[in-house]
């Protein structure tokens, strides 16, 4: 199915956005050379201005046909910025200090997180408000930042609570790019896109206007 059909306007738009996820999952699954692929795209991310300029970074750990970022961990990991990953506890995202991939096991699902053992620790703990850039995942985008997840919102309400002036980067296929996401008002523009093609300038949090179109990966 060719991503155009999903231009074309629709009256229910949950429909719509379960349409999209639909076509971006099977596009996602066939997508071949994932980790050649991923590689690229989190080396681009880590070329961005927003990276350098950062002192605490939160990726990403992939699950499933994501755009695999645990190849790369360590290399960031000796970055000497600070290295936040996600968890989920009872319907909300939690943050957690990664200092080595050690402190990674596979939980629920076979999904990589940080060991249970470490999260009570105080010093592993992290507030959103202390990250200077965030790494967000997602299942279909389109090229002005749009961006749909799993329909959970899991991302929703962590994002909700970052700084104003901290970046949203995503990571993503080119197949997982779509003419447009349709998006509610909650919902939160990515200020860049990064796929094997291109860095595609998005809208951000102030959601309106007109976007910049895409610059090549340096």
């Amino acid at each position: 199915m060719s991503t155009e059909a999903f231009a074309a306007p629709a009256a229910d738009l949950h429909a719509r956005k379960q349409l999209i996820r639909e076509q971006a999952h099977a596009n996602r699954n066939a997508q071949p050379d994932k980790d050649e692929i991923s590689r690229h795209i989190v080396a681009t991310f880590m070329a961005q201005p927003e990276y350098a300029a950062a002192r605490a970074v939160m990726f990403y750990v992939d699950v499933r046909s994501e755009v695999r970022t645990r190849n790369d961990l360590e290399a960031a990991l000796q970055s000497g910025k600070k290295i936040v990953v996600p968890y989920c506890v009872d319907g909300e995202l939690e943050l957690f200090h990664l200092e080595s991939m050690d402190e990674l096991e596979l939980g629920m699902y076979r999904i990589l997180e940080p060991r249970t053992d470490l999260r009570p620790v105080a010093a592993k703990r992290v507030e959103v408000e202390e990250l200077d850039l965030i790494m967000v995942p997602g299942v279909g985008f389109d090229r002005r930042g749009g961006r749909t997840g799993h329909g959970k919102g899991y991302y929703d309400k962590l994002l909700e609570h970052a700084r104003p002036d901290t970046p949203l980067i995503a990571l993503a296929f080119e197949c997982q790019l779509f003419p447009e996401i349709p998006m509610q008002p909650h919902d939160m523009f990515m200020d860049k896109v990064v796929t094997e093609s291109a860095v595609y300038e998005g809208l951000g949090r102030r959601g309106e206007g007109e976007s910049v179109g895409p610059s090549k990966p340096r």
